[in-house]
């Protein structure tokens, strides 16, 4: 059969397990990720254990790699780019939900694959069939959905707006650089890179962190933190195999939509309600959105 299938140039959908495996590990993360801050750990200190429990499944696939590191100078501007992009979009976002409304800066945020989709079609020539183009539209029109909170006081589009939008662009270019890595680097350097990347940033958190402040550095602070960010950071491997594989354009949306509705599943099951209008329609678009995504004929996925 994987002969046929290899004559007939369709090829397994590797990056659609990678993907919705993505989807699963950062769904659970975010319906759990905000625990130890309402515990009473910074987000600044979490950012630094996310960094950390980046590092063990980086020793493990460097293990199963031999421990070989691309070390040419493309490697390095790829690899660190991508990390800093990472890093440095999630310290710019400290600053923006301090000084603006989250309910529309996670919104704003959450259109980053339309960056790493334009980008993909104009550089790297992906195309999709007609599914997967009705089923990326519909990820984008749910993906803003799941933050939406209508009624909010008028807001003037100052600072956060701006730094909101530095956000979107940063993550939206660091998925688009993870494919296009993916053409000369293994999936091993370009994880090792991503965690230097968040072990160099761990001064800058530090320095953002207000220590005059009770923290609370028991089990329901760093551990829990560490708990719900090993997910995150695993997520970020299966991550970069997925678009190693699959097409950014496609991996992307399905990812990003999926995730969000996955973490909004699990928040009605322990909250017991169910969501409003909003939400409740994203989770509809993005559920036709990832069948779509799905059912699109992968050939020549990983072009």
């Amino acid at each position: 059969m994987a002969a046929k299938a290899a004559k007939a140039g369709v090829r397994p959908a590797g990056w659609l397990g990678y993907a919705l495996a993505t989807t699963l590990l950062w769904g659970v993360w975010g319906a759990f990720a905000g625990l130890p801050s309402q515990h009473g750990f910074p987000e600044t200190l979490i950012y630094v254990v996310w960094a950390l429990t980046m590092v063990p499944p980086a020793l493990v696939v460097l293990a199963r790699a031999g421990w070989r590191i691309r070390r040419d100078a493309r490697a390095v501007a790829y690899g660190l780019s991508i990390g800093l992009l990472g890093a440095g979009g999630q310290m710019v976002l400290f600053y923006a939900v301090k000084a603006g409304p989250t309910y529309l800066i996670f919104p704003l945020i959450s259109l980053s694959p339309v960056i790493t989709i334009v980008l993909s079609f104009l550089f790297l020539r992906e195309r999709t069939g007609g599914l997967g183009t009705a089923g990326i539209l519909l990820a984008l029109c749910a993906l803003p959905l799941f933050d939406y909170a209508p009624g909010g006081a008028p807001q003037s589009y100052g600072l956060w707006f701006v730094l909101a939008l530095g956000v979107l662009v940063a993550w939206g270019m660091q998925a688009y650089l993870i494919k296009l890595a993916n053409a000369s680097m293994d999936a091993e350097s370009i994880f090792f890179y991503m965690t230097a990347s968040a072990l160099l940033v761990i001064p800058v958190a530090l320095a953002m962190t207000d220590f005059s402040q009770p923290i609370n550095y028991g089990p329901s602070g760093p551990l829990l933190a560490a708990a719900t960010q090993v997910l995150n950071a695993i997520g970020a491997l299966t991550l970069v195999h997925a678009f190693r594989q699959g097409k950014a354009l496609v991996v992307s949306p399905l990812v990003n939509a999926g995730a969000p509705l996955l973490t909004t599943v699990i928040a009605i099951a322990l909250a017991g309600t169910l969501p409003g209008g909003a939400k409740l329609a994203g989770i509809v678009l993005s559920l036709v959105a990832a069948m779509l995504l799905a059912l699109q004929p992968d050939d020549n996925a990983s072009a």
